[in-house]
């Protein structure tokens, strides 16, 4: 940022300058290989991709030179393939078979995608749930994309049937929410196919939506500026405005350019009580979850009011006991969270009132490690400064994760959470701890799982208090 004057002008200039995003470059040979692109931070934007053979040296291990001769084979059309999969997800996997005619029968082919990762605010909200954009005074939203479907067996797999998630190649596309949202402060839209379709029956599907949030009037307006990330405060929900005020007097030129951090934004989740919604919390690279508050009731008689009785909705001063301490309990110092309404329920609050799940949260910057069972978990910080815990849980909450080589046996029960304290008793106020993940110190909250530890902490100087 340079900021300037002449005597002979009177004139500021503010330069904003963006640091341009690196292309990654994926290659995949041809087969049923898996190719996977992926942004630890903001969302997919497929830059080019090719499907064919234009050298004879790319996946050409053991195959026989009439397979790699015909270097001058490509498939048309195969960047917008990628682009209507892949653009605006965190994710996203596919492999050669999604691509026809064969370009070159005979020649052993690949395929070569080069993408960036765009800065955008991305959300994920699971079908029959509400998803809630929103932007900041003065800023109004600009969808990049949206998809309503489903593209892997874990997002919203939450108490779900296996024939309800098995489905992972549903993929829709849509306009809907850039058409709803577009030029709007703060928009909510349901993820359901009364507004979106079906793409395909009987699959629990769910909504993602990647946007960024714009000044209406660009000209007299602060402009959005990516910045290199902290190492700590990595978070997607974390943005840098660059204000560059224009001033003078008779005597002086001047103009100051302030660099203000904004604060992140408390996130919004509604889920109609249904017992097969699933409510899901995420937060972006290097922050977790911390739940601020949450409703199982009813306080409105809008929420959740689609198709349902005047009878089923006047009871707008209905809620559950506990509902905070169940979520807190439940999703605090993870960067995913997926529950169900029947987890915060011991006893109906309000008979004959159709109720929702609504809970506010806000992505708490922290370092999160996950270790694996019989490993040993290694938290430390900087030189001065000491380990500060947020959380921490053994168990298991998806199918995935420590899975390399396990039965499948060892790896089903996806229902398995323990929180506990003794990682912060024993690490809290050090500069660096190990503690094994095992059931010899955190007993076995589920017998025959292979489970693993989360842990999310912070780094503090001494006397400092955790924000």
């Amino acid at each position: 940022m340079l900021c300037f004057s002449t005597a002979l002008l009177l004139a500021v200039t503010c330069l904003l300058v963006n640091a341009g995003a690196p292309t990654e470059t994926v290659t995949t040979c041809e087969g049923n290989n898996v190719h996977l692109l992926s942004c630890d931070e903001g969302v997919i934007s497929v830059q080019s991709a090719f499907y064919g053979r234009s050298d004879s040296v790319t996946c050409s291990v053991g195959r026989p030179p009439q397979q790699i001769t015909n270097t001058g084979c490509s498939l048309t059309g195969a960047v917008e393939v990628l682009k209507r999969r892949c653009d605006g997800k965190r994710s996203c996997e596919l492999n050669t078979g999604v691509f026809s005619p064969d370009p070159c029968r005979g020649t052993y082919k690949y395929l070569q995608t080069k993408f960036i990762c765009l800065p955008s605010i991305y959300r994920m909200t699971c079908e029959n749930s509400a998803a809630h954009l929103h932007c900041a005074e003065g800023q109004v939203i600009s969808v990049y994309s949206a998809d309503y479907g489903r593209h892997d067996h874990t997002t919203c797999s939450y108490s779900q049937p296996p024939t309800s998630v098995q489905n992972a190649d549903c993929s829709h596309p849509t306009s809907k929410v850039a058409e709803s949202c577009n030029g709007k402060n703060s928009c909510i839209i349901s993820a359901s196919n009364s507004v979106f379709g079906d793409p395909c029956v009987g699959t629990y599907k769910y909504l993602e939506v990647a946007y960024n949030c714009e000044y209406s009037d660009s000209d007299s307006s602060p402009q959005l500026v990516k910045l290199p990330p902290s190492p700590l405060f990595t978070s997607d929900r974390i943005f840098f405005n660059m204000l560059c005020f224009r001033g003078c007097t008779t005597l002086l030129l001047a103009a100051t350019c302030l660099l203000t951090t904004a604060v992140v934004s408390t996130e919004r989740a509604v889920t109609c009580d249904d017992s097969h919604n699933v409510q899901h919390l995420s937060c972006g690279v290097g922050s977790v979850i911390s739940v601020q508050a949450a409703l199982y009731g009813r306080a409105d008689d809008e929420t959740c009011s689609e198709g349902r009785p005047q009878s089923q909705l006047s009871n707008t001063e209905c809620s559950q006991d506990g509902t905070v301490d169940v979520l807190k309990r439940r999703c605090d110092g993870k960067k995913e969270c997926e529950v169900i309404t029947n987890i915060v329920h011991s006893s109906d609050p309000c008979p004959g009132t159709y109720k929702y799940l609504e809970t506010n949260y806000t992505c708490f910057p922290a370092i999160h490690t996950i270790t694996c069972e019989h490993s040993v978990a290694h938290l430390y910080c900087d030189e001065g400064q000491v380990i500060f815990v947020y959380g921490a849980d053994y168990g298991r909450r998806d199918h995935t994760t420590c899975s390399y080589k396990r039965p499948a046996s060892q790896i089903e029960n996806v229902y398995c959470s323990n929180p506990t304290s003794k990682v912060a008793e024993s690490c809290n106020g050090r500069n660096i701890c190990s503690i094994s993940a095992s059931n010899s110190v955190f007993g076995d909250p589920c017998v025959g799982t292979y489970k693993y530890l989360e842990v999310s902490y912070v780094c503090e100087y001494p006397g400092n208090n955790p924000q």
